[in-house]
Order: structure tokens, then sequence, then C-alpha cells
């Protein structure tokens, strides 16, 4: 009789013992899922600013190559300003 009480209840132990387990298990798929989603959304949001970034520093690079010309122009000009200037004042000199 003992040892039919003391098996019933070593089942029973084991039965409850299962049964949290697979409820634990569940429970921390559902927040491994939840975490999965997270980092998915975060990893889109990361992506979406890296795209602005680059397309920014594209915008930097055009940009900056307009003002290089500008510059050659400037100095272009200057030089042929310079040269006139130069023409002119020499002979009065």
């Amino acid at each position: 009789m003992k040892k039919k009480l003391k098996t019933t209840l070593c089942v029973a132990f084991l039965s409850v013992t299962f049964i949290s387990c697979g409820d634990v298990s569940r429970k921390v798929d559902e927040n491994i899922d939840k975490l999965i989603n997270k980092t998915q959304y975060l990893d889109s949001l990361l992506n979406q600013e890296v795209d602005k970034v680059l397309t920014l520093d594209s915008l930097i690079d055009k940009e900056h190559q307009k003002v290089i010309k500008l510059d050659s122009l400037i100095q272009k000009s200057s030089s042929k300003l310079d040269s006139v200037v130069n023409k002119v004042l020499k002979p009065q000199n």
C-alpha cells in the first residue's frame, strides 16, 4: 500500500513538473518570438536611416563637386581679371 502511494505521488509530481515545464517553455517561446519581431523592426529602421545617410552623403559629394567647379571658375576669372588689370596699369607706368 505504501509503495502504491509513493508511486502515485511520484507520478503526480512528475506530471505536474512536466505540465509546468511545458507552460514555461511556451512562455519562453512567446518571448523569443517577441524579441525576434522587435529586432527585425529595429533592423528595418536602422536600414532606413543608413539609406538616408547614404543619400545625404551622395548629395554632399555632388555639392562639393559643384563648389570645386565654381572655385575653378573663380580662379580663372580672377586670373583673367588680373591679366587685364596688369595690361591696363603697365602702360601707364
